[in-house]
């Protein structure tokens, strides 16, 4: 599985999100530009010492993304899709697709995959989740829809 984030702006969701990715074994793909160094000292706390399990790309635009990954089912995460998330059939090699903090995915990638927008429920007059959270929520629901094959199974009181 893939999380794609578009333009990400703030260090810390990107090393949180990096954190849920190396705990899952989730490539994660930045999409430039990024509002933040790759070697930011934030992105590097948020992401602990786990920054070595994580399959991390760096792509120039998302149209490279959509070329290399031609094939794979992409679900675009907005608080603008009438679909919930959890309605999504979600599959072991799908890319998530996250937008920016203060913008989301642009208009014109939500407008040419309308059908394939997913969102979190939330309550009326609630802008949105935050960026790291929302990448969770989701990640997590298409994991359990897989039965988390991909996770080691931990017994009751064994810590990992």
């Amino acid at each position: 599985m893939h999380i794609v984030l578009i333009e990400p702006e703030i260090p810390g969701n990107t090393g949180n999100i990096a954190r849920l990715c190396a705990a899952t074994g989730i490539e994660l793909h930045l999409v430039k530009p990024l509002g933040f160094s790759i070697d930011d000292k934030h992105l590097k706390r948020a992401g602990l010492d786990y920054w070595n399990l994580v399959k991390v790309h760096v792509h120039e635009n998302f149209s490279e993304v959509q070329a290399m990954y031609h094939g794979h089912k992409f679900h675009y995460c907005t608080t603008k899709a009438p679909r919930a998330h959890s309605d999504a059939e979600f599959g072991p090699d799908d890319m998530l697709v996250f937008g920016k903090e203060t913008a989301g995915i642009p208009e014109d990638i939500l407008k040419a995959n309308w059908e394939s927008c997913i969102r979190i429920p939330m309550i009326e007059g609630a802008r949105s989740l935050n960026l790291s959270n929302s990448a969770a929520i989701v990640a997590y629901e298409a994991m359990r829809q897989q039965d988390y094959v991909q996770l080691q199974q931990v017994g009751p009181g064994t810590r990992t």
